[in-house]
């Protein structure tokens, strides 16, 4: 099964929920899905993820959806970082000054659902 095939119903979802700039590509048997959409949409796409994977053990997604809610913090800053083979959320917060792993894992709760499974090309926010 393409990995498209397996994400039709989120990529269907993404599409008519309006979300702007929306790119859908593979790579690698990995699907990267960007764009930005309100809280509400990107929350719903998360959800139909979780039904299509629960355990989120297949490492072929990245969802990359940024928020476009006017109450956002416009003035928070974050850096977007690539995990890596053998990474793990306190390596990660060690490479930044006053970094905890429980504060990258607030950061990404949309994504993170247990702080000891992430993986390789997964893009997750730098809190800084």
């Amino acid at each position: 099964m393409a990995v498209q095939d397996k994400y039709g119903k989120l990529i269907d979802y993404a599409r008519q929920a309006g979300v702007q700039g929306l790119s859908i590509k593979e790579d690698n048997n990995v699907l990267h899905i960007d764009g930005s959409a309100p809280t509400s949409v990107k929350d719903q796409m998360w959800n139909i993820y979780n039904q299509i994977d629960p355990d989120m053990r297949s490492g072929d997604l990245v969802l990359n959806i940024h928020t476009t809610d006017a109450n956002t913090a416009s003035s928070s800053k974050e850096e977007v970082y690539e995990v890596r083979s053998g990474d793990s959320l306190s390596k990660i917060a060690a490479r930044y000054p006053g970094m905890t792993w429980n504060k990258i894992m607030e950061a990404n709760k949309d994504q993170i659902k247990d702080p000891n499974r992430i993986y390789p090309g997964q893009k997750i926010r730098i809190p800084l």
